[in-house]
């Protein structure tokens, strides 16, 4: 089992950056994959960004070229850096951990993108 706590939100002027982490409570060497979800009011959870252990990484067509994704497998964390941030970015970003058929959550953290 592993708990995930999701830090880094806030509300940020659009263009702006924030640097999104999310802390695993064990090695997350061994997890598969380490992913980034968002789900804003009203709207389904979608996929924003994963990474496999190997480090191949994978995007929403929305925040390609904008988004980043990362581990760091010896803090047990991984990263989500977003540039040229937009209001429709704007949403509670998740973090999911998968470790063989598991899925693990975070609890969120809140991004607002406003003027």
């Amino acid at each position: 089992q592993v708990q995930l706590v999701e830090s880094g939100g806030g509300l940020v002027q659009p263009g702006g950056s924030l640097r999104l982490s999310c802390a695993a409570s064990r090695s997350i060497f061994s997890i598969n994959t380490m992913g980034w979800y968002r789900q804003a009011p009203g709207k389904q959870r979608e996929l924003v960004a994963d990474i496999s252990k190997g480090g191949r990484t994978n995007y929403a067509a929305p925040v390609k070229g904008r988004f980043t994704i990362s581990r760091d497998n010896a803090k047990n964390t991984a990263y989500l850096q977003m540039n040229s941030l937009k209001p429709e970015d704007t949403a509670v970003y998740l973090c999911q951990a998968i470790a063989g058929a598991q899925g693990y959550w975070g609890q969120g953290t809140q991004v607002t993108v406003s003027s």
